[in-house]
This record gives structure tokens, sequence and C-alpha cells, in this order.
């Protein structure tokens, strides 16, 4: 057997840093601290609330902004004033986070704190304004004091549990200090008449005592909704992650079994050939199994491998090959021609080997004198193309498929099927008295790249 070589291949190498294994692929991830992903995924679905909470934020302001207009004349113009300083900046605020939003792929993480705190010391605001230049009674009696629940209504959707918790804290000091000053300064009264509050100036114990014990409720209940929302992210993620681990393993033993239908192939094929010189050549016999014991160990460094660089490809196909000379193969003319800048390029373990005993086993087996095998390499664009072809008998083909595949060609097809998908090619070419060809296209990367 002559085997002509148009490469240099780098010398041989088996560190297991040039091999990619697929328990690589495998996610660990601590059962009590979220995944990467998941932080990222989430932070992504709050920051898009945020947004649409900003747009909501408008709406309401255009409204109340109506509303001053059409309650202007019945109201003084110091309530007037109060109003307008209010909105105007709220609104100058929104709009900035639009501009921003158009201009920028993600808002600052900070806006889910600064937006209920800004919201939030409005209401405040405007509280306080009402009881300082009209009466506390107006301004503790106002609707606006129901935009402090709209404000923990959102908290689930957009900010984490901590950060709800620090909201609805907020919002209850604000809320009981504006009602304290008033207290205080003396600026109104209390009474436990509840009828009488509601028709005077005073203000009703039980009422705001009320007021107060629904927002540290609603507080509580907006801070659970957003701990339970984390929870059900947090599940649903790593469900998401164990489904991807298990693909990955049932992906990996798919492929463990495939190899596997190499070994016994090839195994009885070589074993019934040493049998065979043992009676007629001792010395023949001793060197292949010699040859056999050096390409499974070869075999062997390569076990759990997916991928290998097309060097040591190239170099397992060369063992095997001096086997088959060893069992009277050595009419066989082999040319490998590697072309340069694919030497490192990653393969598929023992693809070759295979295709190579196809062509040995049905190209040359019923055909006398000197026949060639040939194995190409090429790079086209971001592809790998390799070609095995020999000058053998060759079959007839049925719509572009061999009708009777074997074991070698059905086992590169499925592995190839396994590994890339859609984004690789099998072509079998062939004819009777033509020889046969197989070209397989398949995405080019390297060991670098893939590091």
């Amino acid at each position: 057997m002559d085997i002509v070589r148009r490469c240099n291949l780098p010398p041989a190498s088996y560190a297991s840093d040039n091999i990619r294994s697929s328990s690589t692929l495998r996610l660990v991830t601590s059962p009590n601290q979220p995944s990467r992903t998941e932080d990222t995924t989430l932070a992504i679905h709050r920051e898009r609330a945020e947004r649409l909470l900003n747009l909501v934020r408008l709406g309401f302001l255009g409204l109340l902004g109506v509303a001053a207009v059409v309650y202007a004349p019945h109201i003084s113009p110091s309530v007037r004033r109060v109003n307008w300083l209010v909105l105007v900046p709220l609104l100058a605020w929104s709009l900035a986070q639009v501009v921003l939003g158009r201009r920028v792929r993600r808002l600052p993480e900070w806006l889910s704190i600064a937006n209920p705190v800004v919201d939030i010391t409005a209401v405040t605001t405007i509280l306080l304004g009402y009881g300082l230049v009209e009466s506390p009674s107006l301004a503790l009696k106002a609707p606006i004091v129901l935009a402090y629940f709209a404000i923990l209504a959102a908290r689930p959707i957009a900010s984490s549990a901590r950060r709800a918790a620090a909201v609805a804290t907020l919002m209850v000091l604000e809320y009981g200090s504006v009602v304290a000053f008033f207290v205080v300064s003396g600026r109104v009264t209390l009474t436990d008449n509840p009828v009488a509050a509601s028709v005077g100036q005073d203000l009703a114990i039980l009422d705001e005592g009320t007021k107060l014990v629904l927002l540290i409720v609603a507080g509580v209940i907006s801070t659970y909704a957003t701990a339970w929302h984390e929870r059900l992210a947090d599940t649903y993620y790593r469900e998401a992650q164990y489904r991807e681990q298990l693909q990955v393993a049932l992906g990996k033993a798919r492929m463990q079994s495939l190899k596997l239908q190499l070994a016994p192939h090839f195994l009885f094929n070589t074993l019934n050939g040493i049998s065979a010189l043992i009676s007629t050549d001792t010395l023949a016999a001793e060197r292949m199994l010699v040859g056999l014991s050096d390409f499974l160990r070869l075999s062997l460094e390569l076990a759990g491998s997916e991928e290998v660089p097309l060097d040591r490809e190239i170099r397992l196909l060369e063992r095997y090959l001096a086997i088959q000379e060893l069992r009277g193969q050595s009419l066989l003319r082999i040319v490998v021609d590697v072309a340069a800048g694919t030497s490192r390029a990653l393969v598929p373990s023992l693809i070759l080997q295979p295709l190579a005993e196809n062509a040995i086993k049905h190209g040359f087996s019923e055909r006398a004198g000197r026949g060639s095998l040939e194995i190409h390499t090429s790079r086209v664009h971001d592809s790998l193309v390799l070609k095995i072809c020999d000058d053998g008998v060759g079959e007839t083909l049925v719509a572009g498929k061999v009708p009777r595949m074997g074991v070698g060609i059905g086992n590169a097809r499925a592995r190839l099927q396994q590994l890339y998908g859609d984004a690789h090619t099998f072509d079998v070419e062939s004819a009777p008295g033509r020889g046969f060809a197989v070209t397989i296209m398949l995405p080019f990367h390297t060991v670098a790249a893939k590091a």
C-alpha cells in the first residue's frame, strides 16, 4: 500500500485541550443562586415593564393635566400652582425617559427604584402642598391618595422584592409623616367621631389609621407578589436549564451509541483477518495485532469526544490503513490531500475510518488489480469540505442515495445530523465502474474558536 501525503501535519499532540468533549457542554448552577442567564432575562423583562409603566405614567399625567384645566375655575390660584409645580416636572421626567429609551438599548437599572420614589414623592408633595396652601382636610381627603396604591401595584412587574419592600416602606413613612406634620403643627385636629370628621375640618383617628393599615397591607402584598414572581421565574429557568442539560445528555448518549456501533464492526473484521493469518503468516498476524492495539489506544484516548482536530483524525485513519495493508490490501494507493489551514479544523471523531472501510470493502473487494483511495480537505468560506473517493466498482444510486446503506455510511450520516443538524451536507456520487465518492460539508471551526 502506498500512502501519498500532500500536506505537512503538525506533530501529534494528545493533550485534552485539543479535544472538544461533550462534557464541557454541561451547565452547572448552584441550587441556591440564580443563573446569570436567569438574572439577565429577568432584568430584560423588568426593563421592558419600566418602559411600559413610563407610558402609563405619561397617560395618567395627561389626564391629571386635563382635570387641572377643567377644575381650574373652581379652585384657588394657590392650589392651581401646586398642581402645575408637580405635574410639569413629572411630565419632563417621563418625556426624558422616552427620549432616553429611543437612544439606548437598555434603560439604566436604577430607574426601577428612582421612578417609584419620584412618583411617591410627587403624591406626597401634592398632599403637603394642598395642606399648606388650603387645608389639611382637603389634602388628606383628596382622591390623589389612591395613587399610592397604583404605584404599589406596578412593583411586581418592574422591581425586585427588596426594592418593592423599600418602596412600600417609603410610602408608609411619607404618608405618616404628612399626617404627623399636620397634627403636630396644629393645622388639623384629630377626633374619634368619623361622622363629624367627614363634614368638618377635623380628621378621624379611625380613618387615618385605616389608611395607614391599608397602605401597609398593600405594601406587604406588593412585596410578596414580587417575591412570588421571582420564585416563579427561578423555577421556570431551572426547569428550562434541566431540560437543556437533559437534551445534551441524550445527544451525548446517542453519539456514544453511534460510535459504539463502529467498534464491533471494525473489530470483527480485523480479528477475523488476524485469525486467518495466524496459521499462514505468524509474523504478519503479530504486526496486525500490534497495529490493532495502537489503533484502539488512540481510539480510547478520544472516547467521549465529539470532535477532534483533523490532523488527529488523519493519523487515526493511517493506523487503520496500515492494518488493511497487513490484511492484503497492498495494491491500494492512498492519497491524503489536506489543504493549508484545515489541519486544525474540528471534525467528528472517527468520521473518516468507516468511510474508508466502506470504500475498501465495497469498492475493491470484487475488483482485481491496483486501486486508489483519495481523501481531500478544503475550506470554502465558512465551511470545511471533506471528500473521500475511490476508483472502485461503484454502485447504482437510487434518487441520489445508496440503496443498501452499510454501517459506515449510515453511521456517518446519523452522527453528522446529530452534531450539526441542517448546518451540514452529505452527498454521494457513484455509478457502476466509475468509483464512489462521499463529500461532506460542515461548519469550519477550530479549537481556538471553540474555546
